[in-house]
């Protein structure tokens, strides 16, 4: 299959209705794909606002409603998200309690962040392995991203990984 689009828009009539067919050349890639294109997504949302409207996009009920859904739909999201110009940590912060500081940027609830994460860990490495595939690696990063430090023993009580 061929490579997905790194960067979607997601027009604000998709936001209105909560359509997620915007991500459908993504969520049409093989699993395998999908794990090497880790960190590659940016979603560019195209959504009215004022001016002078201060808000973060993450405060926008809109959008952290359709992200929500997204997220429900597609648990595979977080992780290929572009880690490295904050598409990740504004998709979290779609999902989690959070603070915006100038100084700090988005500072997640740590133990809202710590549920969501060994959570997406528990899924995203149960969704992996049923199709033989490992992700371990790219949920360490993922995690790294969002400032959480995982354990290398976190896995001990678990299977190993395929892959």
């Amino acid at each position: 299959m061929a490579q997905p689009p790194p960067s979607l828009s997601v027009s604000a009539e998709s936001i209105r209705t909560l359509d997620l067919s915007p991500l459908q050349p993504w969520s049409a890639c093989a699993p395998a794909d999908l794990l090497a294109a880790a960190g590659a997504l940016g979603l560019d949302f195209d959504w009215p606002r004022q001016s002078d409207d201060p808000r973060e996009l993450s405060e926008l009920p809109e959008l952290r409603l359709w992200s929500l859904r997204a997220d429900a739909l597609h648990p595979w999201l977080p992780l290929v998200l572009d880690r490295s110009s904050g598409q990740l940590c504004r998709h979290v912060a779609m999902l989690l309690p959070h603070g915006f500081s100038r100084h700090e940027g988005i500072r997640f609830a740590p133990e809202s962040l710590e549920l969501w994460i060994t959570h997406r860990f528990f899924l995203l490495d149960h969704w992996s392995q049923e199709r033989g595939l490992n992700c371990r690696q790219g949920l360490a990063q993922m995690a790294a991203v969002l400032g959480f430090e995982l354990d290398p023993s976190f896995w001990d009580p678990i299977s190993p990984a395929a892959g």
